[in-house]
């Protein structure tokens, strides 16, 4: 994990990024990895998940009032920027200074049952969450998207830890059919020393920082690793090498949707 403050720090200078792309755009633009939704709907999406989180955050052991503004976006059809973006910038500012007002240390509800429950699980979960709907605008308008190695390296972590707890949840039938012998995935940053080793040959979701042979390996750039691993990019588009079982893979990232 990285520092607190660093994260708090985070979700104001990935959302400034974010407005940066937005400049001279058409808000109307679809999103093709956030399927029914335009960049202005993707903006607001952003927007009112930094005012749930300020509120959780705020509320401290009160779940926070329901999410449905995040997810309703089919009115945002119209977005002017001169609005938006003031209102992108508040909603990431109230959200760094509760953070840092409240402390990593107190407890708070949280939406993940398990893991910590304090504003550091607010404060990673919506860095991550702004910069992976920064990387959504970005393929959709066909401007670069960069970030930090360090920054996604621990994206990449916490997908996982969130994989970890959320996989019994989901479609447990589809889940145990992955398991089995020999069933090992393998991510290798080919820019940097990350590696990460996916391991399902057991009865639980394992996954740990390693160099093994595995059924399928995944090479690449991490940033590419990063998107493949939330399904910003396909597999087949993204510039990775798959070596060893591809069904498999497919198979497991179809049932490892998140975010």
């Amino acid at each position: 994990m990285l520092d607190y403050a660093r994260y708090c720090g985070e979700i104001t200078e990935q959302t400034e990024l974010l407005v940066a792309s937005l400049a001279g755009q058409d808000m109307g633009t679809p999103v093709p990895s956030c399927p029914g939704w335009n960049i202005g709907g993707l903006a607001r999406h952003v927007g009112y998940g930094h005012r749930w989180a300020t509120e959780a955050v705020r509320g401290l052991g009160a779940m926070p009032r329901t999410d449905r503004a995040m997810r309703e976006l089919s009115a945002y059809v119209d977005e002017k920027p001169e609005e938006l973006v003031p209102w992108l910038r508040e909603g990431a500012r109230e959200l760094d200074t509760a953070l840092r007002e409240v402390g990593p240390n107190m407890r708070v509800w949280t939406p993940i049952p398990g893991g910590k429950k304090t504003p550091e699980f607010f404060a990673r979960r919506f860095t991550h969450e702004t910069v992976v709907h920064r990387a959504d605008a970005a393929l959709a308008l066909g401007t670069p998207f960069e970030v930090a190695h360090d920054l996604a390296v621990d994206g990449v972590d916490e997908w996982f830890e969130l994989a970890t707890v959320t996989w019994p949840r989901r479609d447990e039938d589809r889940h145990r059919a992955l398991h089995g012998p020999d069933r090992t995935l393998h991510f290798h940053a080919t820019d940097t020393s990350a590696e990460w080793v996916v391991d399902l040959t057991g009865d639980e979701f394992v996954w740990r920082h390693a160099h093994e042979k595995s059924a399928v390996a995944v090479r690449g750039p991490l940033t590419e690793l990063l998107l493949v691993l939330y399904r910003r990019r396909a597999v087949d588009t993204a510039d990775v090498d798959v070596f060893g079982d591809t069904e498999f893979l497919a198979s497991w990232l179809d049932a490892s949707a998140f975010g």
